[in-house]
């Protein structure tokens, strides 16, 4: 007998039990569904937080300081000619900003809300890759004169103004009215990134205003992104000398550095997950070899015939083989078509793009094979050993 004949007998042992060969692949079909769609959201997960993360700044460094238990900030942990003197010795360093964290009320025509103010200088817009909605962002001249001006994120404004454009209005913080220059687009997150409730204002302002020169951190963009670990490592130097800081006195952070990570915890969540959904596959294989081997039970008469006709062991073994392969492979294209829909429309309903990588389809596609037939050869040589004078006395 050739390929063809097995072939076809094993589908026409399928056709003739359709009840018990749905639930022999059922355990495939849903394995092989689960496998695809984790793999394909977690991919699409991976890619939205890579998106989003390279949309914040791939090419952003952050330097701030490891303050020791019950120690809080005198305010000559980093200066304005800190920021100076880097931009001017280190070339790797495009943007550089300090930034002054402030919680304060912000009163506007309706009402007062609770708000964080940011002081910083013209670079932050740059760093932190911001996009406008109306007006401007405040400049160098603003910080150098303290010019009470104030930079509104759209959320923030549509609370205090309400939707109509509020450049050139006024609000109050701090006992200190500055006026509005201009509106930041509203930007969506799943990361916490966004800067709902945030208003911006120049450094020198906020220090007016709290009567404090404290600076909490300083923020900056590498020229080129193989060169934001050297602007780092360079910044903090020049910090360490300037101010006769012992070397863990300063901590640097990257975005880069973040990529890294969140792209390596997101893989392994991914393949743990993955793992967990093939376990089932593993039961459906159990499940296949436990039908196949109540099929050979029921079949006996049937395989009695055949031997007595002339059929070797080697022909029972390859036909109930190929039939458990055939069972299984059913069950995986099934399970494909499932899982990539499934997949395709939680990446629908969440916006998230839609990845099925080739590799995961055929991987799952040749692992029902697999399947088949490690747990197919069990049942198909039980089938071959029987002794078909014995077989043929089966009722």
């Amino acid at each position: 007998m050739n390929f063809s004949e097995y072939l076809l007998i094993a589908v026409e042992g399928i056709r003739n039990n359709k009840l018990r060969s749905f639930l022999t692949t059922l355990g495939i079909v849903i394995g092989i569904a689960a496998v695809i769609a984790v793999v394909a959201i977690g991919q699409a997960g991976r890619a939205m937080i890579m998106k989003e993360m390279e949309n914040y700044g791939t090419n952003l460094f952050e330097v701030y300081v490891n303050y020791r238990e019950g120690e809080y900030s005198t305010g000559r942990d980093f200066d304005m000619v800190d920021v100076s003197v880097i931009k001017n010795l280190v070339p790797e360093v495009k943007y550089l900003a300090p930034v002054r964290y402030h919680q304060a009320k912000m009163r506007g025509p309706l009402g007062e809300k609770g708000v964080q103010i940011i002081g910083t200088t013209a670079d932050y817009l740059n760093i932190r890759n911001l996009e406008m909605q109306w007006g401007k962002f405040f400049n160098d001249e603003d910080e150098t004169v303290a010019r009470r001006v104030v930079v509104l994120d759209a959320d923030l404004a549509n609370e205090i103004f309400g939707p109509e454009n509020p450049v050139g209005q006024r609000v109050i913080f701090n006992d200190t009215s500055v006026v509005v220059v201009g509106v930041l687009k509203k930007g969506d997150s799943v990361l916490g990134f966004d800067s709902s409730k945030r208003a911006y204002v120049p450094i020198s302002v906020l220090h007016n205003a709290t009567r404090w020169t404290v600076i909490n951190q300083l923020v900056g963009s590498a020229s080129e992104r193989d060169m934001v670990y050297q602007a780092m490592d360079r910044t903090k130097l020049i910090l360490e000398r300037r101010h006769n800081a012992p070397p863990n006195r300063y901590a640097v952070f990257s975005m880069e550095q973040e990529m890294q990570s969140a792209s390596k915890i997101t893989g392994i969540m991914t393949l743990v997950i993955g793992s967990i959904a093939a376990i089932s596959l593993l039961v459906g294989g159990i499940g296949v070899m436990n039908i196949m081997l109540v099929s050979v039970t029921e079949r006996t008469r049937e395989i009695g015939i055949r031997m007595a006709l002339g059929a070797k062991r080697r022909d029972i073994l390859v036909q109930f083989l190929i039939e458990a392969i055939v069972l299984c492979i059913l069950g995986g294209i099934i399970g494909i078509i499932i899982g990539c829909g499934g997949a395709m429309l939680v990446a629908k309903v969440f916006n998230w793009p839609s990845l099925i990588s080739w590799w995961i389809v055929l991987a799952a596609f040749t692992f029902s094979a697999g399947v088949g037939m490690f747990f197919g050869i069990y049942p198909a040589n039980q089938a071959s050993k029987l002794d078909p004078i014995v077989a043929l006395r089966r009722d």
